[in-house]
Formats: C-alpha cells, sequence, structure tokens
C-alpha cells in the first residue's frame, strides 16, 4: 500500500558554490515524508549555458541522496549565472517539488578577445589599437592588459630591444594609441581580459607602422663645388631611411622659378612622381627632369656628382640647357623609401651680366612669341584629333563597360579612362603607394590598357592562337639562376621533382636545427613581384616509396608556415588525381603534431568549388596560438585549366578578403609549386594591377616570376586561360554586395537616369551579363543534337551541354541514356541541383529514371499541368504508377501557402536489393504562366524554406527543379538558393556570380531582366524576416 509524499523535501541550500559547481543539501527523508520505500529524488535546474541564446533545463537524478546528510552537485555549470534550482520527490502514486532555490555561480576568469574584433590603425610612428569584449566574460570585467612587442622592422639596422610594453585599460575602455613606435615595424600586440578570477586565455594580433620618408641631410645656402654654362657639380651625402633601407637615389634638374621663393626660403622636399626625360622635358611642359638614377652603394659616402655629364648606363644625365637658371635636386618618392635632398645654385650678380644679354631679349622674346601660336595651333589640332579618337573608342561597349569599375553598384562612372586615372592619382597622392607591380617600359612587351585588353587577346586568338604561342615561346624554359642547395644529397628526398627545384637566390631558408646541416632547406621560394602580395611557392613531398622524409617534409611544412607569420595557405591542386598522388595530407582530421608544432582543425567550410579549413597552431615555448586559414581550390585539373574562370576569381577574391592585411607571405602550392602556382598568383597581382593602374602586363609578370621559380605558368594553355580569366573580371568587376548595403545598393542600381532613359542594373544584365554568358556550339551538344533523341527535347533552341549532362543509368530495355537534363551547382555542393524540361509525354519514365539513378530526393516543379503544351501530370495521385520496372507509389500529400507537397516512394522492383527511396515533390503555385515573376516573394521564400527543411530532415539527396523548359523559372529558384546561402554563410550575396555560375552550363538560366531583379528582391526580402 503507497500513498503520494506527503511533502517536498526541506531544507534545500547551498552547500558551496564555485564558477562550474554548486553543491546542494537537504533534509534526510523518512518514510513518513517518502509513503514508499522505493522512490525517486531529482534535481530539476535551468540555466543558460555559455554562447546558447535562451536558458535549458535540464534534470539530474539525485543517486547518493539518501542517508544521514544528502548532497549532489551539479557540475558543467556556466560561470557568473543565475541557476533555479528545484528537488523533485516522486514514488509510484505521485510527485512533490521542493521550494525554487536560485543560486548564482561564481565568477570566472572570462574567454578571449575576437580575434575579428580587433582592429589596428597604422601610422608612421603609431598604432591605434581597437577590440571588442570577450563573448563569454564569466564575471564582470575588471580591467584589460594590452601588452606590444616589435617583431621585425625593414630596416636591418634599427634595434627593436626596446620596443616593448605593457598597458591596462578600465572595463569601459577597448582601444589604446601605442606612440613613439618605429617607422616600417611590425609589432605584436596581446590582449588578455580580466574578472575578479584573473585573466583569461591571450588574443595576438599584429600590425605594422608604415615607413616614413627618408631623412635627407642639410643642402641649404652649400655652394656648388663647379658650375659652367652646361653643368654643375655638388656634393651628395647619404640618407638616413625610416623604417625601410634606402633603396636609390634619383637627381633631378629643376628650374628655379624666383616669385615662388624667395632669397633665404628654406628648400621643401616634393615628390616627383613622373620620371621626365630630358628629352622629353619641353615637351611635356615639365620644370623638371630626371637627371640620374643611382644605387646606394654610390652615395654611402659624400660624392661629388656633375649633373651634365654621361654617367653610364643607369644615369639619365644630359647637358643642361645654357642660360636657363636651374637648380639640382634629388628627389625621393616617399612610399619607395628613395632618398632626397636639394642644392641651390646661388643668385647670380646681376651687376656682372654682359650687355649683349639685354639686347638680344627682344629678339629672344619674339622667337619664343613665335613659337607660342605655332604651338597652339598644332595643340588644337592634336586636341580634335584625340576628341574624335577617344569618341571612336568609347563607342566600343561604352569601354568594355566600365572597365576594373571598383564596384559596378556603389559608383557609376561618367567617363570611364579619365576618371579611372583620377581615382588612381588621387589614391596615389592620399596614400603614397607604390604601384604593385612595373615592367621596365622599355621592354618589348607593353603593358596593356585594360579598356584595350578585349581587343588585343581577340588579335592574340587569330590565326590558331598564333600571337599567345609565340609570346609563350619566348619564355626561358629550365632552369635559369643556380640551385646548390637543393642539389645536395641531404637535400634531394626533399623535392618532389627533380627539375622543379628552389633557386638559391630566392629559396626560403628555415631557421637551422643542431646536428642536421639540411635542415634549413624546404623547397620553396620567396615571389615578391609586388610588395603588397608577397608569396611563398612550396612543393609539398607525397613521400614517395619512404615514409621518413614525407613526415619530414610536412614538418618542414608547418615550420615554415610559422616561421613566416603565414596567415593564409593557398592549395590548388587535389591530393590524388588520375590514380596519382599529387601531394600529402599534411593536415589533421582533428589534431596532430608536427615536430614542435600542434595543429589543431577548428572548422572546416564546404563549398561547391573550393574548401575553407581553420586551423589552430601552436609551437612549443611559443606563448600564442595563431589562426590559419587554408583555401583549397578543388576544381582545376592537373596541367590543365578550369572550364570557365568565375569559379576561380570568386575563390581569389575570397582568399584576398580572408588574409589580414599585416599577416606574411601567403603560401601556394599545387603539385610541383609551378603551373597552377603561377595562374593563381599572376591572375591575383594583375587584378590588383588592373583596379589601381589601369593596365596590365601579363606577360612580364610571368617573365619576373620564371626568374623566381623555375617553370612558373607551366603550359601555353594556362597563359591563355590567364588572360580569358583577367578579362572576364575587368568586363564583370566586382559585383559582391555585403548585407547590410544590400538596400541601399538596390536602391542606387534601380535609379533611371533621365538622360538616357536607362538604370545600372539594366545595363549589369543586358551589357554585361549577357555579354559574358558563353555562347553553345553545335560540337557542345552533339549528343543532344543526335537524331534518336530529338524526340526529346522539348525545343532544339534549349540543349544542355554534352558535358553536364546526367547519363542515365537504370536501362530497362532502352537504347538511349540521353534526357534534357544539365547538373548545376549550388553555393555549397557541386552538382546539387539537376535542372530540366518538364516531361514530355514519351519521356516521363526517363524522368523517373534521372530521380532513381541520381539520388534525387526533392522535386521542385515551377510550371503548370498543360496537355495543351505537351505538360502531363507525371506523378500518382494515390496507388501504385507503373513504369517499366521502376514503381512509383504516392504516400501523402498537404497544401501550406502556395505550396503543395507530395511524398512518394520509389524503387526498382527487378533490383529488390537496392530497397526504395523517399522523394518529396514540391509544386508551387504562385508562378502564373502568364507571369515572367512569382506573385509573392514571401511564398517563394516558403517554397525554399520547405525544400530545405526536407533535405535537413533527412531527405539528403539532390534537388531536380524543372519548368517549362528548363530555363528561366529553374534559374531563377538555383539562382536565389545560391543568394540565400550566400547570406547565411558570409554576410554578403553576389546575384551576377550566382547566375553567372549557373549560365556556363546553361545560358537561358534567369532568362529576362525581371527575373534578375527580383533575386534581388527575394534576397532583401530574406533579409527582412531574418
Amino acid at each position: 500500500f503507497h500513498e503520494h509524499p506527503l511533502h517536498g523535501c526541506g531544507g534545500l541550500q547551498v552547500a558551496s558554490v564555485r564558477s562550474k559547481e554548486v553543491t546542494l543539501r537537504w533534509d534526510s527523508l523518512g518514510y513518513s515524508v517518502t509513503r514508499c520505500h522505493r522512490y525517486n529524488l531529482t534535481l530539476q535546474y535551468r540555466h543558460r549555458p555559455a554562447g546558447a541564446a535562451e536558458a535549458e533545463e535540464r534534470q539530474e537524478a539525485a543517486y547518493e541522496a539518501r542517508g544521514a546528510a544528502p548532497q549532489h552537485v551539479l557540475r558543467d555549470l556556466t560561470p557568473f549565472t543565475n541557476v533555479s534550482i528545484k528537488l523533485i520527490l516522486s514514488n509510484p502514486e505521485g510527485r512533490k517539488e521542493s521550494e525554487e532555490l536560485l543560486v548564482l555561480t561564481d565568477e570566472d576568469v572570462p574567454g578571449a578577445v575576437p580575434p575579428a574584433s580587433i582592429g589596428g590603425s597604422s601610422y608612421e610612428q603609431h598604432i591605434r589599437l581597437s577590440w571588442a569584449p570577450p563573448l563569454q566574460t564569466y564575471g564582470r570585467i575588471r580591467h584589460y592588459e594590452v601588452s606590444f612587442k616589435a617583431l621585425s622592422s625593414f630596416d636591418s639596422d634599427v634595434d627593436l630591444s626596446n620596443q616593448s610594453g605593457k598597458v591596462l585599460k578600465a572595463a569601459n575602455e577597448t582601444a589604446h594609441t601605442f606612440d613613439g613606435l618605429f617607422p616600417g615595424s611590425t609589432y605584436s600586440f596581446t590582449i588578455r581580459a580580466a574578472t575578479a578570477k584573473g585573466f583569461g586565455p591571450p588574443a595576438v594580433a599584429r600590425f605594422a607602422t608604415k615607413i616614413s620618408a627618408p631623412v635627407m641631410p642639410t643642402y641649404e645656402r652649400q655652394p656648388p663645388i663647379n658650375q659652367s654654362d652646361a653643368t654643375v657639380s655638388v656634393l651628395l651625402r647619404p640618407a638616413r631611411g625610416r623604417g625601410a633601407p634606402v633603396s636609390k637615389y634619383q637627381v633631378v634638374v629643376e628650374e628655379e622659378r624666383p616669385r615662388r621663393q624667395t632669397r633665404g626660403t628654406a628648400e621643401i622636399l616634393r615628390c616627383y612622381p613622373v620620371p621626365v626625360h630630358f628629352m622629353n622635358s619641353t615637351q611635356l611642359n615639365s620644370h623638371y627632369y630626371f637627371s640620374a638614377e643611382l644605387a646606394v652603394s654610390h652615395i654611402n659616402k659624400p660624392t661629388p656628382f656633375c649633373v651634365g655629364e654621361d654617367h653610364g648606363d643607369n644615369s639619365m644625365s644630359r647637358a643642361m640647357a645654357a642660360g636657363m637658371l636651374r637648380r639640382t635636386k634629388i628627389a625621393h618618392e616617399c612610399a619607395r623609401a628613395l632618398s632626397g635632398a636639394a642644392t641651390k645654385k646661388p643668385e647670380p650678380d646681376h651687376e656682372k651680366q654682359s650687355d649683349h644679354t639685354v639686347k638680344i631679349a627682344g629678339a629672344v622674346a619674339g622667337v619664343l612669341l613665335f613659337i607660342i601660336i605655332f604651338l597652339g595651333l598644332v595643340l588644337l589640332m592634336k586636341k580634335r584629333k584625340l576628341a574624335k579618337k577617344r569618341k571612336e573608342t568609347l563607342s566600343s561597349r561604352q569601354e568594355m563597360t566600365l572597365m576594373v569599375n571598383n564596384s559596378q553598384h556603389t559608383t557609376m562612372l561618367s567617363s570611364e579612362t579619365s576618371s579611372l586615372v583620377q581615382n588612381h592619382l588621387k589614391q596615389r597622392e592620399a596614400e603614397r603607394e607604390p604601384p604593385p607591380y612595373h615592367p621596365d617600359p622599355a621592354q618589348m612587351h607593353p603593358a596593356i590598357r585594360v579598356a584595350d585588353l578585349l581587343q588585343h587577346i581577340t588579335q592574340m586568338k587569330c590565326a590558331e592562337g598564333y600571337g599567345f604561342k609565340e609570346e609563350y615561346e619566348s619564355f626561358l624554359e629550365g632552369q635559369s639562376a643556380p640551385w646548390d642547395s637543393a642539389k645536395k644529397d641531404e637535400n634531394r628526398m626533399k623535392n618532389r621533382y627533380g627539375n622543379i627545384i628552389a633557386y638559391d637566390h630566392s629559396r626560403v631558408r628555415l631557421q637551422p636545427q643542431d646536428g642536421d646541416k639540411g635542415s634549413d632547406y624546404i623547397n620553396a621560394s620567396y615571389v615578391d613581384v609586388t610588395r603588397a602580395s608577397p608569396y611563398i611557392c612550396v612543393c609539398v613531398r607525397a613521400g614517395g616509396r619512404v615514409a621518413g622524409p614525407m613526415q619530414e617534409t610536412v614538418y618542414d611544412f608547418w615550420r615554415m608556415v610559422w616561421q613566416e607569420n603565414t596567415a593564409a595557405i593557398v592549395m590548388v591542386t587535389n591530393l590524388v588525381e588520375v590514380g596519382r598522388v599529387k601531394c600529402c595530407k599534411y593536415w589533421p582530421d582533428d589534431s596532430d603534431i608536427f615536430g614542435d608544432v600542434s595543429v589543431t582543425l577548428m572548422e572546416t567550410q564546404l563549398l561547391s568549388e573550393y574548401v575553407v579549413r581553420t586551423f589552430a597552431v601552436e609551437k612549443r615555448g611559443a606563448a600564442e596560438i595563431r589562426e590559419i586559414r587554408q583555401f583549397h581550390f578543388t576544381g582545376w585539373p592537373d596541367h590543365g585549366v578550369p572550364l570557365h574562370a568565375t569559379g576561380l576569381l570568386g575563390f581569389v577574391r575570397r582568399v584576398k578578403a580572408k588574409t589580414p592585411p599585416a599577416a606574411g607571405p601567403t603560401v601556394v602550392h599545387c603539385s610541383a609549386g609551378a603551373g597552377r602556382t603561377g595562374c593563381f598568383m599572376v591572375i591575383d597581382i594583375m587584378l590588383d594591377m588592373a583596379e589601381r593602374e589601369g593596365v596590365v602586363d601579363i606577360y612580364n609578370c610571368v617573365r619576373e616570376l620564371r626568374a623566381r621559380r623555375v617553370n612558373m605558368v607551366q603550359t601555353e594553355e594556362q597563359y591563355v586561360f590567364i588572360h580569358d580569366a583577367i578579362l572576364e573580371a575587368c568586363l564583370c568587376g566586382d559585383t559582391s554586395v555585403p548585407a547590410n548595403q544590400l538596400r541601399s545598393v538596390c536602391y542606387d542600381m534601380n535609379r533611371l537616369d533621365p538622360q538616357t532613359n536607362s538604370c545600372p542594373i539594366k545595363e549589369e544584365f543586358r551589357q554585361t551579363l549577357n555579354m559574358v554568358t558563353p555562347t553553345l556550339r553545335v560540337e557542345d551538344c552533339s549528343i543532344a543534337l543526335l537524331p534518336r533523341n530529338h524526340d526529346k527535347n522539348r525545343c532544339m533552341d534549349v540543349l544542355p551541354p554534352d558535358r553536364c549532362l546526367p547519363f542515365l543509368i537504370t536501362m530497362d530495355g532502352e537504347s538511349s541514356n540521353y534526357i534534357n537534363a544539365a547538373l548545376m551547382d549550388s553555393y555549397k555542393q557541386p552538382s546539387a541541383f539537376i535542372v530540366t524540361q518538364h516531361p514530355l509525354p514519351n519521356t516521363v519514365k526517363d524522368f523517373w529514371r534521372l530521380v532513381l539513378d541520381y539520388h534525387c530526393t526533392a522535386i521542385v516543379m515551377l510550371n503548370d499541368v498543360d496537355p495543351a503544351q505537351l505538360c502531363p501530370q507525371y506523378w500518382p495521385e494515390n496507388g501504385v504508377h507503373r513504369l517499366g520496372s521502376l514503381q512509383v507509389e504516392f504516400v501523402s500529400a498537404d497544401l501550406e501557402e502556395d505550396v503543395i507537397s507530395r511524398i512518394f516512394r520509389i524503387y526498382n522492383h527487378t533490383r529488390p536489393q537496392d530497397g526504395y527511396r523517399m522523394v518529396q515533390q514540391f509544386q508551387f503555385l504562385g508562378w502564373p504562366r502568364y507571369r515572367d515573376t512569382p506573385v509573392s516573394k514571401r511564398s517563394f521564400l516558403k517554397l525554399l524554406y520547405l525544400v530545405d527543411k526536407w533535405h535537413d530532415d533527412g531527405g539528403d539527396g539532390r534537388t531536380l527543379v524543372h519548368c517549362l523548359n528548363g530555363g528561366g523559372r529553374s534559374g531563377v529558384f538555383c539562382s536565389v538558393n545560391i543568394v540565400c546561402d550566400m547570406l547565411r554563410q558570409q554576410r554578403s550575396l553576389d546575384v551576377f556570380h550566382a547566375v553567372k555560375t549557373l549560365r556556363n552550363n546553361k545560358p537561358n538560366m534567369v532568362e529576362l531582366l525581371d527575373q534578375y531583379k527580383f533575386c534581388y528582391e527575394v534576397a532583401l526580402e530574406y533579409l527582412s524576416s531574418a
């Protein structure tokens, strides 16, 4: 005989509290309370775990709670969090609860400051550092400790030993300015938050101060050593670099302008951005010209220099004009750390001037007046000729659709060429940065204007690409510099290929290890064509027949990554290609230790064309943890090229966006570290050059790369692909839009220009997207055009290319394995979509064969059943529909807003061992036949939500999308799906990129301008609803 418990447990109280534990105790329970010898005690508590948005309720059985002093310990609680606790007494007849007890857990050390929140504004001698509080404070933040230490400097003569320190900031201060720093130096900043329990883990960031202009010696009032009518000799003295060593000196001869400067006024050093030759100074109306360029070794001590004499091959010196009042000046370009100084020629003694100078002044004035009139007429005629030529150039697709516009959405240029140059000059004047890459202008292959790139590539492809063939064959093949270190016996096993190894002058030298004379070698080369984009090319050996060298090479790889402070690794090869091992797997699936370097995989982001892996890397003895990302492009065949450059261009931009500017060189590798590696680097460098200079110089960039590592860009096909990729990038521009700017960008893109009666989104769709959409040739669709397949195509103008066909596997007596369908990539998975036409009466069986053979678990139907258009109902409303060996069984149906959901069970009764497959069809009713776009954006998003939910709930497989012809409507669904995934993954979107990617496989995807606009509108609706 049992009864309900008399009352709940009494005396529930806290025995002790820690940061993550609470010990509870209560009064002993007797039979008079429990009313049963068999009873249970359960602790029910509610708290909010770390990182969770809402509180959770949990229960624990108190097994050790019987006896004279019952107690229980709650573990794994969140520090500094309120916990609501009840003790529940239950027997078979009922239950009783105790009074609720509220407990605040103790404080703990806080979490780390979010690394992504750390920002730094760099100046020449100070850095402004800012950060955000830890996401998990675990208490009340008392203060922050910020320490800094100098790591390196471009100037090797600078003593950085005293460049370190530490400051404490109050809890409400999340910024600090560090003053008194050295220019051109890299500093490591460590930030720790503290509660009453102590400091949390550190967050580390690196920033570098800007390089200052060199400090010039004083030349004021220093007379020249000697002078004549055509020459002047001055004493040049060495300058002192600030943040970087002086790289060279330039001697500039400048016309004296007494009206702008009076005697005794200090000379102001200026930058001379354009190197004007003496022969061109008059023609360009320049008041200065470059007389000479001298190496640093020539002026390591005070050295006489004569302006007007020939000083060798590196000199630009010419005789000075007789009688012209000039001054000599050593100019400096601030961003390049060139040194500068000035000397001033003494004022002439007017009393000693000869009378004949006054007498001929009138004659000289007359001659000058005639020359000025003549030049005015010539310039007027030339201006008219240039205006006519410019008008013809602009009429050619409006300068290739605003070439290399930094953002087609945010800035619409009125004059493409002129505004590009103006933007470039403004940026140079503001930032004083060097151009990313400047080849020698005297070379045989000059740089090409971006606006002329399309015409240049078209000409190069004439005569079966003879121009590209001739250029590529002019490159030096094979070894061009010594590589003695790589050929040493102890290093031979570290090279994957004997003919692609590191040159001595550019190889990466590892810090040597004790007792190992070859420990400083790795098959890796510095490739620093631009200061803004330093790279390391590396070959990761796969090990061959011996396991030892493989492990040793991988250890060397991570040693190099740590030593060079690398933050990004770019991998453009697969581990195995065509059955051959191309690269060893040098990263762990969880965590592993390579020598004294520990590597832990933190996150893997799988996308359709590449993978992003994030690692936490530690080195024994170092008090920091570095976050390193690996960007693995998976769609590049060895010795070949991707079919289209769209995916690779998005990959290049993603690498650049995610690589911290203050990090060390980016490590790039393929199999040998030559062909595909070189392609990636050239594309990245040239995109920077096109954006900042308005020109590209692919030929000389490849030549420079080959001077640093052998056979960079290995095939002519890769060389042509580089040109095509850069052309596509210049035509399309960077069309990505941050989520927080989408609304304003959409407003600007749809704003109508009253003069042209057009808007930017219309130009983007019709002039840019349609222009870069590939056109399918007859040979591209050879299988669809076979006579036996004609009756399987709804329209002979909408055919899938051979490379995208999903060939049917289940034959079932059929002679053809063709269906009018194409495989398409989603944002996260390759070939995640199959786009097809509505089945014809004679292809219904093929349609269900496609569903079964390609593991399609979702069918999206975007058109109506219409027998008049040969669009039959291809599914059973109930029972079983038999199609040869296939059986389609109706299971259930449901209606939700504008979507009818039907579930079918499909199986092949001739292969019972394969089992059955559950397939859900989503018929969208919100897109009438007479409309170009759906009626409601919200209902279209509901369709996407239902499809995603079906996949998440276990319907993991491909999505088959069809409309009438498998084009416009299907393209809208796939594009919006990609755009929504972009917003979820990286808080930005790129509608242009999404549609262009789909059109690479099927040009009729998203056929109409209104459908293209609808993709943007649905993205806005998605952000609003989210």
